[in-house]
């Protein structure tokens, strides 16, 4: 596997929710090496995307969103989950996509369909926000042997609140893949 460069962060974020599908997240913590395959994605277009924790301007929460391409966005919510996100596109301009679900390749327990899940499964929290995703401990690859994927487009799942916006196929995952969070 060979990891991302920045470059492929650094491009619309509609491209890269798409391009992350097929690739692995990676998470190495105490010698242990956890790896899933993405399979949902949502994309999140910046400050003017209702959908987007940007639209409400830079805060701390949202900083990491507004720095440089190829980090990790992490919150928190609902009190209880954490959701891990890719910044995308030039600093300044707010992007990134969701990771939504993960098929587990390598030293996976428990459920990986939904962002907290995948987020409880990987040991991924708050710790991690804002973290270089070209860094040897959390990172995603491209596969040894990619395969072609049949994509499936649909609305993002939980921004009712965002109007038109709430409307948008922005989310895709894997056709008929079993790890898929909603079909």
């Amino acid at each position: 596997m060979r990891k991302l460069p920045r470059s492929f962060y650094d491009q619309n974020t509609t491209l890269v929710a798409r391009e992350l599908l097929g690739k692995l997240l990676v998470r190495v913590e105490h010698d242990v090496e956890r790896i899933g395959k993405i399979v949902e994605v949502e994309a999140y277009l910046g400050p003017h995307d209702l959908a987007a924790h940007s639209s409400r301007g830079l805060t701390e929460r949202t900083r990491v969103m507004f720095g440089p391409p190829g980090h990790a966005y992490v919150y928190f919510i609902y009190g209880m989950y954490h959701c891990l996100n890719v910044v995308t596109e030039c600093e300044g301009h707010a992007s990134a996509v969701l990771l939504r679900a993960l098929e587990p390749v390598k030293n996976l327990a428990g459920r990986t369909g939904g962002p907290g899940l995948l987020c409880r499964a990987m040991h991924i929290d708050r710790r991690l926000n804002g973290h270089d995703l070209l860094s040897d401990d959390l990172f995603i690859a491209a596969p040894s042997n990619a395969e072609p994927l049949k994509l499936v487009r649909r609305p993002r799942i939980g921004v009712e609140y965002a109007r038109h916006w709430a409307r948008r196929h922005l989310r895709f995952y894997i056709k008929d893949n079993p790890f898929v969070s909603r079909r």
